[in-house]
C-alpha cells in the first residue's frame, strides 16, 4: 500500500481515518466518530448550497437580525438548519449553541452525550462577493447525567473541556480541519466522489511568521499596546493580510505562520468574536498545532464563560508573534493605568 511521508495511505478518506483514530480513545463507543461524520455530511450540504449561490436565490440578506444584532444572510439560515438537522438525525448530540439562535437549542435527545457550539457560517457577508467563508464548531461532553434534561453547566464550559473542535473552509476547495486532542488534520472535499480525503496530516503552525491579520479600520479605537504591535509589524515589513472571514484568515496563518488579531477597543473592550463557538474552537486547534491563543492577558481556553454569546478579544497564531503582541499589550496598558 502506498503511503505518504507521515505513514497515512494515499487516498485516505475521512471515514477510514476516523475509524483508525478510534484506537486513540480507549473508552470510545463510536459516538464521537459518528458525530464527526454528521459534521462532514452537513458540510457537504452547505458546500452544495454555496457552490451554486450565484445561480439560485440563496445569496443576500434574509431580512432579519440574529441575536448578535447582525444582518442574517440567507445562507446563514440555511447552514444553521443543515447542521442542526444533521445533529438531530445523528442522535449523539443533546444540545447546540449556535450564533444564529438566542437560546440553547435542546434537541430533546436525553441520551445524547455531546454538546455542540457552532458558528454555522462565519463571514457570510462575503458570500455576495465570492470570498471564502467557513463553519466553526466545538465539541463538549455533557456534564449532567445522560437521560436527564440539558443543564446550563453542560453548555457553559471552558475551552479546556473541549474534546474536539474544528472548522470547514469553503474556498477554492472545501476543507474540513479538526482535532480531537491528538494533532490537527485537514481533509479536502472531492465533490465528484462525495468524499473528504486526507490532504494535510499532522498540521503544525510555524513558531514565527511574517503575516499579521487585523482590520486596521478600527485603528483609532485600538489600545496603545495593539497599535504599538502593529507599528512593529510594519517596521519589519511584515505582510498585512485580512480577508474579513475569520476561518479564512486563520487557515492561511495556520499554514504559513502569522497572527490574527481582533482586539478589544475603547468602545468595545470585549471585542466582537464569540468565546464559546469562535475563540475556543480555533484556540483548541492552534494549540494542538503548536500555536497560541490569548485575549491579551489570559489563555483563551481558560476563560470561564458566563453567557452563551459572550465575547472576547482574540490574539491567535504563531507562538512567538502572539507572545510579543501580548507582551506589548501588557506593558503599555500598565504604563497607562
Amino acid at each position: 500500500m502506498t503511503k505518504n511521508n507521515l505513514g497515512h495511505p494515499v487516498g485516505t478518506t475521512l471515514d477510514r481515518f476516523i475509524k483508525r483514530k478510534q484506537d486513540e480513545f480507549p473508552f470510545a463507543t463510536g459516538e464521537l466518530s459518528q458525530l464527526l461524520r454528521d459534521i462532514a455530511l452537513a458540510a457537504k450540504l452547505v458546500h452544495r448550497e454555496i457552490s451554486r449561490a450565484g445561480l439560485l436565490d440563496v445569496s443576500g440578506a434574509f431580512g432579519s437580525q440574529n441575536v448578535q444584532g447582525e444582518e442574517q444572510q440567507k445562507l446563514d439560515v440555511i447552514a444553521n438548519i443543515r447542521f442542526i438537522r444533521a445533529f438531530r438525525n445523528g442522535g449523539e448530540v443533546c444540545a447546540i449553541v449556535s450564533e444564529e439562535d438566542e437560546k440553547i437549542i435542546d434537541l430533546e435527545n436525553s441520551q445524547g452525550r455531546y454538546v455542540i457550539a457552532m458558528d454555522p457560517l462565519d463571514g457570510s457577508s462575503n458570500i455576495d462577493v465570492n470570498v471564502s467563508i467557513g463553519t466553526i464548531f466545538s465539541i463538549y461532553r455533557r456534564k449532567s447525567p445522560v437521560g436527564g434534561p440539558v443543564l446550563e453547566e453542560d453548555v457553559l464550559q471552558k475551552g479546556t473541556e473541549q474534546i474536539g473542535a474544528g472548522y470547514i473552509l469553503y474556498g477554492s476547495s472545501t476543507m474540513l480541519v479538526y482535532s480531537t486532542g491528538h494533532g490537527v488534520h485537514g481533509f479536502t472535499y472531492e465533490p465528484s466522489l462525495g468524499e473528504f480525503f486526507l490532504s494535510h496530516a499532522e498540521m503544525t503552525i510555524p513558531e514565527d511568521g511574517k503575516i499579521y491579520s487585523i482590520n486596521e479600520g478600527g485603528w483609532h479605537d485600538f489600545y496603545p499596546g495593539t497599535r504599538e504591535y502593529i507599528e512593529t509589524c510594519k517596521e519589519r515589513r511584515y505582510s498585512a493580510r485580512y480577508i474579513g472571514s475569520l476561518v479564512a484568515d486563520f487557515h492561511r496563518n495556520l499554514l504559513k505562520g502569522g497572527i490574527y488579531i481582533y482586539p478589544g477597543t475603547e468602545n468595545r473592550p470585549n471585542g466582537k468574536l464569540r468565546l464559546l463557538y469562535e475563540c475556543n474552537a480555533l484556540a483548541f486547534i492552534v494549540e494542538q498545532a503548536g500555536g497560541m491563543a490569548t485575549n491579551g492577558e489570559y489563555r483563551i481556553v481558560e476563560i470561564d464563560p458566563t453567557e452563551l454569546h459572550q465575547r472576547a478579544p482574540l490574539y491567535i497564531g504563531s507562538k512567538r508573534m502572539v507572545e510579543e503582541a501580548m507582551s506589548m499589550h501588557k506593558v503599555l496598558e500598565a504604563v497607562n493605568e
